[in-house]
């Protein structure tokens, strides 16, 4: 902010409040200047001037959507916007919004080649399902459908024995042929 310095010839007690009172009143200007520099970051602006900002760069907000994912997709429209349309721009553009690892498998089946399946855990489908259908809607790619699939990390447990390679045949005969009579009695036959 601006010190003010008066000429020394009217140096007093009255040139003290003359001072303060003009570093108070151009502190505020000041202030009324910087306010509209302010407002062009998402993330600190008023709600207002955000909803504006939304509009200039073809963002909607969606029903429910919290105000801190609202701006985190102002911020990153720009950039979002570039990346669309790529596979690895839509990686860049989950991990922008906050939604996580993910998958994309593309043309993994012959017949329906225009199908990405978009790889993602059971809490990231759960937590934010209209943001992905937002994402995929507005930066995915013309004329391809989206098709979600989870993935379920198994635990795999491996158990190491040594056997030596050992191996033992046996062979057991009975002498004289036994008959089975309704499973329940044997009965020994004469040779």
């Amino acid at each position: 902010m601006l010190k003010l310095s008066l000429p020394f010839w009217l140096d007093g007690t009255e040139l003290a409040k003359l001072r303060a009172a003009a570093q108070n009143w151009w502190g505020k200007v000041e202030n009324w200047l910087r306010w509209p520099l302010l407002q062009l970051d998402p993330l600190t602006c008023h709600l207002t001037v955000l909803d504006l900002l939304a509009w200039q760069r073809d963002i909607s907000r969606f029903v429910g959507e919290p105000e801190s994912l609202y701006r985190l997709r102002v911020k990153w429209a720009f950039s979002n916007a570039v990346d669309a349309g790529s596979g690895a721009g839509m990686l860049r553009i989950f991990q922008r919004l906050g939604v996580g690892y993910v998958e994309l498998e593309e043309r993994f089946d012959p017949v329906d080649w225009d199908v990405i399946r978009l790889h993602l855990t059971d809490a990231q489908l759960s937590r934010s399902p209209t943001l992905l259908r937002v994402i995929t809607q507005q930066y995915g790619r013309t004329c391809r459908r989206y098709e979600f699939a989870t993935i379920t990390p198994v635990s795999v447990g491996i158990v190491l024995a040594d056997f030596n390679d050992d191996q033992q045949t046996l062979v057991a005969r009975l002498e004289p042929p036994v008959v089975v009579i309704n499973e329940l009695a044997l009965v020994a036959s004469q040779p």
